[in-house]
């Protein structure tokens, strides 16, 4: 080996071991970590309080306005009784900044017995938006504060799931309504879910279905069945995906206040609403198909739409 070739060894030796004595940016030192700030919740900067803020105070508005209206209509006429909360609940969505995407067409001939899926409070004034009728809720929600009474001031059927002995008569209840022309919304899952999938559904009150009721033009014929599947898909025009959609489901041990309050606090939301093809259960074959077949369209139709294929 030459001088010259021995001198550039020795040269590069020392830039190479100069160079791993260097501080290396991507190891940390013993120690302790720096404190950092905590991560601010999605909602909570100002201008989401100040909007939370807003559409409660236009949430209360509209009550103060349309609960002396509706009070009046349940004494004077039935199908005045049914056209406030419609009218109310498209007010209100769009006072809580969600945006209503339709899909399919709704039946309208003769009361319906429509049966959708469950997992958020919103899912009342959304589906209350495009359907005139009544809801079937647990008997619990009869004695919540506020949300009991407005639910009694929209006809609600309660009834005691819990209870077999109490199926048959909440059963004869639904008939009553169905024969004297109410529309009624089941959420058959028994409770709210998370919102990126359909729970079970228990076929129950499906009983509610064989029934014949009296048909547009004469005669009688059994009652009319549509699934409905309701997703909230988009934040501020955007794919909501699962990391956001908890915000505005509400399931498990969740307090309904600040999860209300949260949920106002975001931009504008959209939630998809899908008829599907309705049905008898005649045509089903028996209560427990029709629960099946509902099941299997809602959930159907509930994937399509949280990733972005609804037709």
């Amino acid at each position: 080996m030459t001088a010259a070739a021995e001198a550039e060894k020795r040269s590069a030796s020392r830039r190479f071991a100069g160079r791993s004595r260097r501080r290396d940016p991507f190891q940390f030192e013993a120690g302790e970590w720096p404190d950092l700030p905590a991560p601010a919740l999605p909602g909570q900067s100002r201008l989401g309080r100040i909007r939370a803020f807003s559409r409660l105070s236009v949430f209360v508005a509209l009550l103060v306005l349309m609960v002396p209206v509706q009070l009046l209509a349940l004494a004077l006429d039935r199908k005045i009784a049914v056209a406030v909360p419609f009218f109310f609940h498209k007010m209100l969505c769009r006072a809580l900044g969600v945006k209503l995407v339709v899909h399919g067409r709704r039946h309208k001939r003769g009361a319906v017995l429509y049966i959708a899926n469950h997992s958020s409070w919103l899912d009342i004034p959304v589906l209350s938006a495009v359907i005139p009728g009544s809801f079937v809720a647990k008997s619990e929600i009869e004695g919540w504060p506020i949300f009991g009474f407005l639910a009694k001031l929209q006809r609600t059927v309660f009834v005691q799931r819990e209870k077999r002995s109490r199926t048959a008569e909440s059963r004869d209840v639904l008939v009553d309504r169905l024969r004297g022309g109410d529309n009624l919304i089941l959420f058959p899952e028994g409770t709210s879910s998370d919102g990126c999938r359909v729970l079970p559904f228990k076929s129950a009150l499906f009983g509610a279905a064989e029934i014949e009721v009296p048909r547009r033009g004469g005669g009688v014929g059994p009652v009319v069945v549509q699934p409905v599947t309701v997703s909230y898909t988009q934040l501020q025009g955007m794919p909501m995906g699962r990391d956001y959609r908890p915000f505005f489901t509400w399931f498990g041990d969740m307090e309904l206040a600040p999860h209300l309050v949260q949920a106002l606090s975001f931009g504008p939301i959209t939630a998809e609403i899908e008829f599907h093809a309705p049905l008898t259960v005649t045509e089903a074959g028996s209560r427990k198909s029709l629960a099946r077949h509902c099941e299997t369209v809602i959930r159907a139709g509930h994937a399509r739409q949280i990733q972005g294929r609804a037709e």
